[in-house]
């Protein structure tokens, strides 16, 4: 896109690869919301949450009960000396810790399915809508920025339900029954572990507000740090050639010292928690264990309920620290989730089209019919209020009539702009950058649609059709060329994904392609990866091309479809070009005046509307704006 676009550096993106260590804390906005559509999704696995949350209960119950069975097994056979029964309830206690065991197995192992399933879904569902959503929500968004939706966020919310939410649940589940246990076996040496309580919470609460301020910072830092790494490296070729070294490696020591304090103090403060959690319930141990022992030789208390009251005492200050930590990380996955559903509440884009493009051939009286097979032959097919169908050829005539469109509000791009295309005409458009070259072609394709007038093809408003089968009508060459990951014969047939290898090769030659795919190491199986990084970018066009030729669709599109092959390539390539666009209507737009010479019309556009319009010998009997490029009283900008 060339006109009124918002540009981000790569130090913008959000979640540079800040990983699962590094939490940012940050809250939900609607929690309430935001828990309900995790609960939504969760539902789709109901079986597996009760296995769950059963398996939880008695993991919980059965460490709850083998602590409280240090009662009767002290007071009742130890004591007694009864060893016989020792030794029956000693198997007993196995059987209660086997079953815990047993039950945190499975829900460790059902969780990490249920966890897997649900972001699986999740994640595929995100997929769905960005295939939806209009171009124009990315125009504001920052490919890091929705990356970050896939993987930190993703990941935030799948650490949530494979651990936090589940330790969360069995920390709560803990310490009220290990609350209830101690109320239980004695109110008074209760009291003194309340005291504790209540102290290491502050103190944890305290801590923790500070270490979040860190934490925070530190993730801001991290991104920033993340952001300038990666543009370094994508622009190691500028710093070279600008002797930029010292420059780069000082900037990076800033940003990496700045992130070294900020990490330090967020990690010193979260590493201090547990030492002084652990002595704080050392303390509570010995106190608890004094006053006990004061008790029995008051015979007030028994050696059994001591042992196990000790017992529970010793790890209470456990789900206290995993709840607080657990809290956090939660949080920080629902803000994670939160940003995930805020894409996936974005509205669709906009399709009330229904008039749709079939394959057609003629009938002996001349009318047109829709047929399975490709006959090269195009058709509209309308269904009309009362049932009936009616076929109009696709032939390539396009119009405009007073079109105004606009990027943002109040900022014009086109003007009342009418042109036509007849049927395979070849139309280019010249004009300086940002004039509304680049618009003109993507209002054709409703990438946009158009804020005021209207635009017809083969006589039919474009609206009323369908939008994939108005794209599918039309081949697309642009300047910045975009290869996948495969080979470079599936990269040509993405043009058209039944072609045979027979015809991806033939649209090769047809765009000179041929020759150099020849001399690859595999030939046309030889696989690109990283966006073609290891072909030029001449070779990457010559490609684009082949796939626009492959598809060989009534309309034609070029946006500097030329502009980084040499001239000699170029004229290798201009026989097979203007094959490949006999019959067709194209859409021209060039740099190069070299190029548009041979067009049937050329439009000069300056500031969003149109000033010229004529062949090329016309427009330069006019001595104006074109007259003016040609002889090179004016430069393109």
């Amino acid at each position: 896109m060339e006109e009124n676009k918002k540009v981000y550096g790569a130090g913008m993106r959000r979640g540079g690869g800040g990983g699962r260590g590094v939490r940012s804390f940050e809250k939900p906005k609607n929690l309430r919301g935001t828990i309900a559509k995790i609960l939504k999704y969760l539902g789709k696995s109901k079986f597996l949450v009760a296995v769950i949350v059963i398996c939880l209960l008695v993991s919980a119950i059965s460490a709850l009960a083998g602590s409280y069975f240090l009662k009767p097994l002290i007071n009742n056979y130890i004591i007694p000396g009864d060893f016989k029964g020792l030794a029956l309830a000693l198997l007993f206690l196995g059987i209660i810790y086997l079953v815990g065991a047993i039950a945190a197995f499975l829900q460790s192992r059902f969780t990490v399915k249920m966890a897997q399933t649900t972001t699986n879904i999740i994640r595929r569902d995100l997929f769905d809508k960005m295939q939806s959503l209009e171009l124009r929500y990315f125009d504001s968004h920052t490919h890091g920025e929705l990356m970050s939706r896939f993987t930190n966020d993703v990941d935030n919310v799948q650490l949530m339900l494979d651990h936090s939410l589940t330790q969360l649940i069995s920390s709560t589940l803990t310490l009220i029954g290990t609350v209830t246990m101690m109320i239980i076996l004695s109110p008074i040496l209760f009291i003194i572990t309340a005291i504790v309580l209540v102290i290491m919470i502050l103190i944890s609460m305290k801590i923790a507000s500070k270490s979040r301020y860190y934490f925070k910072n530190q993730q801001e830092i991290l991104g920033e740090l993340n952001g300038y790494i990666e543009e370094s490296i994508s622009g190691l070729k500028e710093i070279k050639v600008f002797n930029h070294e010292e420059h780069a490696k000082k900037a990076f020591n800033r940003i990496n010292e700045k992130f070294r304090v900020t990490a330090a103090n967020a990690n010193f403060l979260a590493g201090i928690i547990m030492p002084i959690m652990g002595n704080l319930n050392n303390i509570c141990y010995a106190a608890t264990a004094v006053f006990g022992g004061i008790l029995i030789l008051m015979n007030r208390f028994d050696v059994g309920s001591l042992a196990a009251f000790l017992q529970y005492s010793r790890h209470i200050g456990q789900p206290i620290n995993q709840i607080t930590a657990q809290v956090n990380n939660i949080m920080a996955a629902l803000a994670g989730a939160e940003r995930i559903f805020e894409v996936m509440e974005q509205k669709p884009e906009v399709d009330n089209g229904n008039i749709t493009l079939v394959n057609a051939r003629r009938t002996p009286d001349g009318n047109l019919e829709e047929c399975e097979e490709r006959t090269g032959l195009w058709a509209w097919k309308h269904p009309k209020d009362n049932g009936e169908l009616t076929h109009t050829e696709l032939k390539g005539d396009v119009r405009f009539f007073d079109v105004y469109f606009e990027y943002e509000p109040g900022v014009p791009v086109l003007r009342d702009v009418s042109l036509y295309a007849k049927p395979g005409q070849k139309i280019a458009f010249v004009g300086s950058t940002g004039a509304g070259k680049t618009t003109i072609t993507n209002l054709i394709n409703r990438f946009y649609d158009v804020n005021e007038g209207k635009i017809l093809y083969d006589g039919i408003n474009i609206i009323d059709i369908k939008k994939a089968d108005l794209r599918r009508s039309l081949a697309m060459v642009l300047q910045d060329t975009h290869l996948f990951t495969g080979t470079v014969i599936d990269n040509i047939r993405y043009g058209r994904l039944d072609a045979t290898d027979e015809e991806c090769i033939n649209a090769a030659k047809i765009a000179s392609a041929d020759s150099f795919i020849s001399r690859l190491p595999h030939g046309y199986h030889t696989v690109i990866r990283g966006d073609g990084g290891n072909l030029s970018q001449g070779e990457r066009q010559l490609i684009a091309i082949a796939r626009a030729a492959v598809a060989s669709p009534p309309v034609m599109i070029l946006d500097e479809a030329t502009s980084s092959i040499d001239t000699h390539t170029e004229r290798l390539i201009e026989k097979g070009m203007d094959a490949l666009m006999a019959g067709r209507t194209v859409f021209v737009i060039a740099h190069r005046l070299s190029t548009v010479r041979n067009a049937n019309a050329i439009i000069v556009i300056e500031h969003g509307q149109i000033i010229e319009r004529g062949s090329h010998e016309e427009l330069l009997a006019l001595k104006g704006r074109y007259y003016q490029l040609c002889t090179g009283q004016i430069e393109l900008e």
